[in-house]
């Protein structure tokens, strides 16, 4: 089971285990997570009912609220996006986030396909 790492009250970070259901449980501003992103591109509806735009800054969560807005940022070189939640996933374990193809092209992931984030919720 991976684990997710919270901002205290206090402003130090703690961390917990994971929800075996549905990944991390960001809920509010200042709340944070870190874990492996994963992007997709494929034509579908999403889970709030509008047609998925790989071109939109969006992304796919497990439990946050849709419209939800979260500073993605690269653990490796520091670059990040703000993408909002649309969708729901990714359903593979150990990933965090399903950011969209744009998203992904803007942190310079698509090669790889998959990278270490940290999530930062901006809003709700």
């Amino acid at each position: 089971m991976s684990s997710i790492t919270r901002e205290a009250p206090s402003g130090q970070l703690s961390s917990r285990p994971d929800v075996e259901s549905g990944g991390p449980l960001l809920n509010s501003r200042g709340h944070v997570s870190t874990g492996l992103a994963s992007y997709y591109w494929q034509d579908q509806m999403t889970a709030t009912g509008e047609r998925f735009d790989r071109r939109d800054m969006t992304a796919a969560h497990p439990t946050l609220p849709f419209g939800t807005r979260v500073r993605v940022t690269r653990v490796d070189t520091g670059g990040s996006v703000v993408v909002r939640i649309n969708d729901r996933g990714p359903f593979t374990p150990g990933r965090v986030i399903d950011l969209s193809e744009r998203a992904a092209e803007e942190l310079g992931m698509t090669g790889n396909g998959l990278t270490n984030v940290r999530l930062d919720v901006v809003s709700r």
